[in-house]
């Protein structure tokens, strides 16, 4: 038997690879934009950007370097220059699929960074596998601005697998409702009317304020916001704002919150402070064509009826006064019942002093036609 020559014994310790074959390769150098690997044959195995990722701008020496192994497989086994054409990319794609379908079976909650925000949802990546979430499914709320996901790492289902048309759906949104559902079970067994809670402002309207409290929300109705007179929620709360309320009513499922803590009820040594023949200092809060109201303290305003405000006659309170303006008046009825208190300037003012005339008693009474007729006969 002829001894191999060393050609021949090199050519021997190379192994064969055929296309589409999965191989494991030792890094020897590396470009921004290509890897060079040893992959055990008389070639070697090249590797581009385009099949190690898709992100077109990445510098493959940030990643990668000398030594690293790697699993690859093999998109051609010549190119036409003696050199093996590589792909990492696909196989990480064809192992992400895999594990999606996994996933997608069994339920499983993934976890990834948010990749692209869309305009009618988003995207995350799984072992190089593009998973879109419909901006449906992106919230348990609407939301019309996406883009605060940018590069978020989030947490959902994949509820549809279609690989053959290369369709991943992602819900995000189940698993925050499951999550909603859960706080809300266990708040409800824990509250009741009364009890002083704090949440944060979710949103705001012309007749309240939603605040959650964890699980739930409650409405922080506008008659509700304060003893004082609220002309406009959105000049009070913002979204975000941490409130302090009570529980008021529960009915269901649904929250009435209140800020009238009864501690700090301004009417209710009012019978003492507001009481009939009491003169009071106040500012004119608003005005009507039928008298202006007077807040006499936070929460406490008085009527001061157009007809109150002077002996003069005035045709309305906007002839003479004004928001703002500083008043002292009498109080002339008080109903604590309806917690109504009116007040007037006119009783304040001093009555005016008639003047008498009285007859002198030297003055006397004299007919003058008696006289001249006397005068005339003498």
């Amino acid at each position: 038997m002829s001894e191999m020559s060393f050609e021949q014994m090199l050519n021997e310790s190379f192994k064969t690879i055929h296309t589409g074959e999965v191989v494991e390769g030792t890094v020897f150098s590396v470009k921004p934009e290509e890897i060079i690997l040893n992959i055990g044959c008389k070639a070697d195995g090249i590797l581009t950007r385009s099949e190690y990722t898709n992100e077109s701008n990445l510098d493959l020496t940030t990643v990668v370097k000398p030594g690293d192994k790697m699993e690859v497989k093999v998109l051609k086994v010549n190119d036409g220059e003696g050199q093996v054409i590589l792909t990492y990319k696909r196989l990480a794609a064809e192992k992400g699929n895999k594990r999606i379908e996994e996933a997608y079976n069994n339920q499983e909650v993934l976890k990834a960074k948010v990749t692209q925000v869309l305009e009618g949802g988003i995207c995350v990546v799984v072992d190089e596998v593009r998973i879109f979430i419909p901006a449906s499914l992106v919230s348990d709320t609407f939301e019309k601005d996406l883009s605060k996901y940018a590069g978020q790492e989030i947490e959902f289902v994949v509820t549809e697998y279609t690989p053959k048309r290369r369709r991943y759906i992602g819900n995000r949104r189940m698993l925050l409702t499951a999550e909603r559902d859960k706080q809300q079970k266990e708040l409800f067994e824990k509250i009741k009317v009364g009890d002083v809670v704090e949440g944060t402002v979710k949103n705001v309207t012309d007749f309240g304020a939603f605040v959650e409290l964890g699980g739930a929300d409650g409405l922080l109705h506008i008659s509700e916001m304060s003893w004082g007179r609220v002309e406009n929620p959105k000049k009070v709360f913002k979204s975000g704002d941490t409130v302090r309320a009570f529980i008021k009513d529960i009915q269901g499922n649904k929250i009435a919150l209140s800020m009238k803590f009864e501690d700090e009820n301004p009417w209710k040594d009012a019978e003492n402070k507001f009481a009939v023949g009491n003169v009071v200092t106040g500012k004119v809060a608003r005005m009507t064509d039928f008298g202006a109201f007077v807040e006499l303290e936070k929460g406490v305003d008085a009527l001061l009826h157009v007809s109150q405000i002077s002996k003069d006659h005035i045709e309305k309170p906007a002839d003479v006064l004004k928001v703002g303006d500083e008043v002292t008046a009498k109080i002339v009825d008080f109903n604590v019942d309806d917690k109504k208190i009116s007040l007037s300037i006119k009783a304040t003012l001093e009555p005016e002093v008639k003047e008498e005339v009285k007859e002198d008693a030297d003055v006397v009474s004299v007919d003058i036609d008696e006289v001249i007729a006397n005068e005339d006969a003498e």
